[in-house]
């Protein structure tokens, strides 16, 4: 880095000033605590000023000994006021949509100011073992991920497959290998290392997916142009943001963590190595997915925010647009109420007062039929016996027969009652001959009925011709044409 380039970084980050502040052990131990260290995100105002008040107790308390006035006399709220100050940038203090209180969150800037003095504190085991193993598979994944041989990569993958071959041999034979005690303290400071990083990066994709919200919002409140050329832009940078590096490297991520089946096995894991004697492990760390799950979800929240700017813009638009709509129709009717005493000369006539108007979206959508079940195949019967005399005593009228009785007696161009028809040609078939007689649809026959008189008919029984049965009819007429 070039002198100007450092000089600048020490006088605009806010992290570097932060360390130079004089009251940089009072914000970084409770900010740090606070925040950083239980993963908080935007806090309500009151819990701040609580926790604050008791951590400026303790602090004052330590230092009473040595010095007559309090270290830090200040109140909790005042000290929240001078630390998310424009000029200071360890917090960022916010209204939630839907939330009357303030509300606190960390910066990016105060994360990697705590990061680095954590890093300052001596440690009595320092692994390099881990980590040598961890950039050799990635330059692994590198140059394999890269390589587009078919030939090459099947080399990989077979040499893959022979270490795991042979560690199966192995296990089998009754050699199972494991790690000594040093081998799982080098692992896991590691891996505690990159889990807390992997909080403090989400932070500071938090704070950029941020930084071009806000330019979104400046972009809308200034713009004088166009709508259509503002919206190209807008979308434009929401396609950035989940087109860069960072923003496909974060969704990956994020659907990883999505995964159920993933979450279980992160789950298992930790607690598997949580209840390892081999080392002392940071209960912080035993829920660590979880705060990498709601991380992950306050970035995406403040990624939904832009998408948010996009539909306000538009509502708002469109209440501008309607507006100045119905002042020029108010004009126009202005207008034409002016003019209506004294009409003017020039002009045209027409017919009808309005003009019909009929748009596309008035019409009703396609509304598809209910899809009906048909059960094609039918249940399967017992062994027992059904009795198939119904299959039997079915009875079919001839339609054809009916007609030709009526053309037997009905001369063309003529009509005459049923009651005389069926007085000639006797029901044969009960009331079903009766109403095949009305149901007659030939070209050349027509049946009428009179509701206003009745008819009697009699006939027999077709199961028992011994009896007589009555049917109750009105007077019907059958004619030929």
């Amino acid at each position: 880095m070039e002198y100007g380039e450092i000089e600048s970084l020490r006088e605009r980050q806010a992290a570097w000033r932060l360390l130079r502040a004089g009251n940089v052990s009072l914000v970084l131990s409770f900010l740090g605590e606070f925040f950083v260290e239980a993963n908080r995100g935007a806090t309500p105002a009151s819990e701040v000023v609580a926790a604050l008040d008791d951590h400026l107790y303790v602090v004052n308390a330590a230092v009473s000994d040595r010095e007559a006035d309090p270290r830090f006399p200040k109140s909790p709220r005042a000290y929240l006021d001078d630390w998310a100050a424009t000029d200071a940038g360890y917090l960022r203090r916010f209204y939630p949509a839907g939330d009357e209180e303030v509300h606190y969150e960390v910066t990016a800037a105060l994360e990697k100011a705590y990061s680095w003095v954590t890093t300052l504190r001596g440690r009595s085991f320092v692994g390099t073992e881990s980590r040598l193993h961890t950039v050799v598979e990635l330059l692994r994944q590198i140059v394999h991920g890269t390589d587009d041989d078919p030939r090459a990569r099947l080399v990989e993958l077979r040499r893959r497959r022979d270490e795991i071959d042979a560690q199966i041999l192995a296990v089998e034979a009754g050699e199972v290998p494991v790690l000594d005690a040093t081998g799982v303290r080098d692992r896991y400071q590691q891996f505690a290392a990159t889990a807390r990083d992997l909080l403090a990066d989400f932070r500071e994709v938090e704070e950029n997916f941020r930084l071009l919200d806000r330019a979104a919002r400046e972009k809308i409140a200034g713009w004088d142009g166009s709508k259509g050329e503002l919206l190209a832009d807008l979308v434009g940078s929401r396609s950035d943001i989940a087109g860069s590096d960072q923003g496909r490297s974060f969704q990956a991520f994020y659907d990883f963590l999505l995964s159920d089946s993933r979450q279980e096995e992160l789950s298992v894991l930790l607690g598997k190595v949580a209840g390892l004697d081999e080392i002392d492990a940071d209960v912080r760390l035993r829920t660590i997915h979880h705060d990498w799950s709601e991380a992950a979800e306050r970035a995406q929240r403040t990624v939904r925010q832009i998408s948010e700017q996009l539909r306000r813009f538009l509502d708002d638009q469109v209440w501008l647009e309607n507006r100045r709509v119905l002042e020029l129709v108010r004009a126009v009717e202005t207008a034409a109420l002016a003019v209506r005493p004294a009409p003017p000369d020039f002009g045209m006539h027409v017919d009808q007062p309005g003009i019909d108007i009929v748009l596309p979206f008035e019409r009703p959508l396609y509304d598809p039929p209910a899809a009906a079940e048909v059960r094609s195949t039918m249940p399967e019967l017992g062994d027992e016996d059904l009795a198939a005399d119904l299959l039997f005593a079915q009875s079919f009228v001839d339609a054809a027969r009916l007609a030709a009785n009526i053309r037997a007696v009905v001369p063309e161009r003529a009509t005459a009652l049923l009651s005389d028809i069926i007085a000639m040609y006797p029901v044969e078939q009960g009331a079903a001959e009766i109403v095949g007689y009305l149901a007659l649809t030939d070209a050349d026959l027509s049946v009428e009925m009179d509701e206003s008189e009745e008819t009697l008919v009699e006939y027999a029984d077709p199961n028992d011709p011994a009896i007589r049965r009555r049917a109750r009819l009105p007077k019907v007429t059958v004619s030929r044409r």
